[in-house]
């Protein structure tokens, strides 16, 4: 019976994820024909920008290259000269691939992974349910399950590790000033865009190292995939001219080096926790019953643990975690208010009649299972209007790296606040509520839609000013579409906008002050 059960709410909420994981087989799509990155400006100063872990650029040792007229460096620039003398039209492919921009390129997998991942484990057959563990991650469930806290940690860590990767980069290369294979010898084809960059160390190779190893660290059952798409950006960046071998092995160490040093970090951010226990579980629910609260339950069937309790406590990137406190809201209004029960008819008024205007925005928003979760839907957004601003690969990596912090930072408030007030969902306080997706296994106040897309917009309206007020109308729809759906009380998703925007305007404190602006 209880298999049963969970299958008919997996059917109920089927349409919408049919929809959504169309949009996840649609990332590469959009961006399969692009032309070759051509920066409008090659941000040649970048590595004096300021990082985020790494204490200077040159905390990790890059030795001089090389001279272009050495025996060494000359059967590098043979070997180029052998690959593109042979290359199949599925190794142009590769290059055209990558000369796109290694950093979109490697966010599209991470959006890929996060979608493969994000599948809540089936209940075993006593009505409890498994855990994935990081320390045997091959066991069924398979470890991550990349819900939206996990996702949003995943996305910044990446994207914060490559952004000090490519500062450091930038830093060697000016240091070096080593020229480009093209540049060296006239018999090597430019099959990407010609910039006045050094080659050495190579950005690609950089690129390569640093996220590849965090990408092993965070899925480590896809550690033979990842490996193999660096192996694939390495090659076609020495085939399209623009690296020779020695570029590229001094920049797959340098990306390792700096790896290791997020990796350390992540292995103490109190991610690793974050699940909680039966006991810590149980506290949450008797402790609010305490102060006279209806606790938020969980409504499948069986009952299944609250996602992630102790995310909250996770260490932010933008601010330290005593900010965490402070930028937790105050209490929605009593379960036992007239306020609430007001909230609540509005969901139930709401649901009867949606639009299919309505709907069409639910189904666009919902990013639940089997997608790259909110947070990734920022993040395909944000990839799509970079694409049209020819920025450097230095760029995108500071812009995505900021975007992913907030939302990281976001996720790290949001969670926080659901789980000190424990407040439950509208249709566990009127069954009459019936939402137009699933519901969510953790707490209702405040929502998760809401907050990630506030910092999201925010910090987007900074770096593409032009586009802020298209940034805000997204939000605010992303945050409605929670409310239409029944998900979430208007009061839920008013003061996670609020919440997001200040987590928002921290990213944006940082953009004005990393010297890249």
């Amino acid at each position: 019976m209880k298999k049963i059960i969970f299958f008919a709410l997996v059917v109920m909420i089927s349409p919408l994820m049919i929809t959504q994981l169309s949009c996840n087989k649609s990332i590469h799509q959009v961006t399969a024909n692009i032309p070759a990155l051509n920066p409008s400006n090659e941000d040649t100063a970048a590595g004096t920008w300021k990082l985020i872990l790494l204490s200077r650029p040159d905390s990790f040792a890059v030795a001089a290259p090389a001279a272009t007229n050495s025996s060494g460096y000359i059967a590098d620039l043979n070997e180029i000269k052998g690959l593109q003398r042979n290359l199949s039209s599925a190794d142009e492919q590769k290059i055209n691939y990558w000369a796109a921009g290694n950093v979109l390129r490697w966010n599209e997998t991470m959006r890929d992974l996060v979608a493969k991942y994000n599948l809540p484990p089936y209940q075993n057959a006593d009505g409890t349910y498994p855990i994935p563990s990081s320390a045997n991650p091959f066991a069924y469930p398979n470890f991550p399950f990349s819900n939206p806290p996990y996702a949003a940690r995943a996305y910044a860590y990446v994207s914060a590790a490559q952004y000090d990767a490519l500062v450091a980069c930038w830093h060697y290369k000016q240091l070096y000033n080593r020229p480009a294979p093209y540049k060296v010898d006239s018999n090597v084809q430019a099959k990407v865009t010609r910039t006045s960059l050094p080659a050495y160390p190579s950005e690609a190779a950089v690129l390569a190292g640093v996220t590849a190893e965090m990408m092993k660290s965070l899925f480590p059952d896809e550690i033979a995939n990842i490996q193999q798409k660096a192996q694939e950006a390495e090659l076609a960046a020495i085939e399209s001219g623009a690296a020779a071998r020695s570029d590229i092995n001094a920049g797959e160490a340098l990306g390792r080096q700096i790896a290791d040093l997020f990796i350390a970090r992540a292995k103490t951010d109190n991610a690793s926790v974050a699940v909680g226990n039966p006991t810590i579980w149980a506290n949450l629910a008797s402790q609010t019953a305490a102060t006279g609260q209806t606790p938020w339950q969980s409504l499948e069937v069986p009952a299944r643990p609250p996602m992630l309790p102790l995310f909250g406590n996770v260490k932010p990137f933008l601010f330290d975690s005593a900010t965490v406190a402070s930028l937790r809201p105050g209490p929605p209004p009593s379960t036992s208010s007239t306020d609430m029960t007001q909230q609540v008819k509005m969901d139930y008024d709401q649901i009867k009649s949606p639009t299919r205007e309505q709907i069409r925005i639910v189904q666009f928003w919902a990013d639940g299972v089997g997608t790259y979760t909110p947070p990734g839907h920022w993040n395909y957004i944000a990839a799509t209007d970079f694409i049209t601003q020819n920025f450097s690969e230095v760029r995108w990596a500071r812009n995505l790296a900021l975007l992913n912090m907030a939302e990281m930072d976001a996720g790290i408030i949001c969670w926080n606040t659901k789980y000190f007030y424990f407040n439950p969902r509208p249709t566990q306080i009127d069954p009459a509520v019936k939402t137009l997706t699933g519901v969510p296994n953790f707490p209702s106040y405040i929502s998760g839609h809401a907050t990630f897309s506030a910092a999201a917009a925010t910090i987007l309206g900074h770096i593409i000013p032009s586009q802020a007020s298209k940034y805000q109308a997204m939000s605010q729809q992303a945050s409605d579409s929670r409310f239409i759906s029944g998900i979430h009380t208007q009061i839920d998703c008013s003061t996670g906008l609020q919440v997001g925007e200040a987590v928002g305007n921290y990213a944006v404190t940082r953009a004005m002050n990393d010297g890249a602006e």
